[in-house]
């Protein structure tokens, strides 16, 4: 009979314990949920940071090239002055990148249509890079001549290894691309350019 009354008294438990632990518990709980909570936000603000499917999707569908809708290839090349430039330093403005000769009769007939159009628009974000075909001309110092005649004060970039010519395909001169502000080439015009070409091509 003693035996089962300690059994009894040793399942007891004592309310004073109870009290005791209870505080405790109820602490560790809330620790717990505050930590699960501040997870929950961290993750759930981390997945809207990310960039959707969807838009990197988009990105990888960029491609680089000279066909309307491509990002224009970029190129690095010294200036009639000797300063070196990229295609994209122009990121921002709006492109007209025309690829021409000084022996060139039509390059020579749109060259003034081009001028007028840059003084008047230059301060509308936007920029004419005319790149001469060295690698064309009988004598560099033609280009020099050529741009002082014609009174041009837009860039003037010199290929002299071709390859920005080859890189845009430019089997007939003078050719023209225009490239909009996000670097995307949105035509391509082969031939000389009137001043109302011009206008409607880069402004649009």
């Amino acid at each position: 009979m003693r035996n089962e009354e300690r059994a009894l008294e040793v399942k007891k438990v004592n309310p004073i314990v109870i009290l005791i632990i209870f505080p405790f518990v109820l602490l560790i709980g809330l620790v717990s949920w505050a930590i699960y909570e501040n997870q929950s936000k961290t993750e759930t603000k981390s997945q809207l940071e990310k960039p959707s499917i969807s838009a990197i999707a988009k990105d990888a569908e960029k491609k680089f090239g000279i066909q309307k809708g491509n990002v224009a290839p970029d190129f690095d090349l010294a200036t009639i002055n000797g300063e070196q430039t990229k295609l994209s330093n122009y990121r921002g403005k709006k492109v007209i990148l025309n690829l021409w000769a000084s022996w060139c009769p039509p390059c020579k007939a749109e060259m003034p249509n081009i001028e007028k159009f840059y003084k008047e628009n230059k301060d509308q974000d936007v920029i004419v890079l005319a790149v001469n075909l060295t690698t064309a001309e009988k004598n560099k110092n033609d280009v020099q001549q050529f741009i002082k005649d014609q009174g041009l004060t837009f860039p003037v970039l010199l290929d002299e290894q071709g390859k920005v010519g080859n890189m845009y395909q430019t089997f007939t001169i003078p050719t023209s691309y225009i490239i909009n502000t996000k670097g995307i080439v949105q035509q391509k015009f082969v031939g000389p350019m009137s001043e109302e070409i011009i206008k409607k091509l880069s402004l649009k």
